[in-house]
């Protein structure tokens, strides 16, 4: 598991299971936090088949620029044959989606999926 803290205190936590690279950050996501989050979003984007979660469970509060951030990383992954998941369980993080018209564009897991979580069962469903 890596850290990767930006310049303007957004702190994010990276580990690869089996192919699928889970991001979290922590904290808000805003105006000021949002490069951090796309500059390494594009990185782990960059490449042929990215699979990418990102694992917001520990935000708590994100706005419109770091929506596009996220926006912007499905499209990249979509384009270069991969994808990206959001996991929230958040209602606030739910509503901004449908407020947005994007509730249906973003595969969102309550949970990380059982084969990507630490200590996972093999053959395993949904956490």
């Amino acid at each position: 598991m890596s850290d990767f803290s930006g310049r303007l205190g957004v702190r994010l936590r990276e580990s690869t299971v089996a192919g699928t690279v889970i991001v979290a950050p922590h904290g808000e996501l805003d105006l000021l936090t949002a490069p951090a989050l796309a500059a390494r979003l594009d990185a782990l984007t960059a490449g042929p088949c990215p699979d990418v979660v990102v694992d917001l469970r520990a935000v708590s509060f994100i706005d419109c620029s770091a929506l596009g951030v996220l926006c912007r990383a499905r499209n990249r992954a979509r384009v270069r044959n991969g994808r990206l998941r959001l996991v929230s369980r958040s209602p606030a993080f739910r509503r901004l989606l449908h407020h947005t018209r994007l509730d249906g564009v973003f595969d969102l897991l309550p949970g990380l999926p059982r084969s990507l979580a630490p200590d996972r069962p093999v053959g395993a469903g949904w956490s």
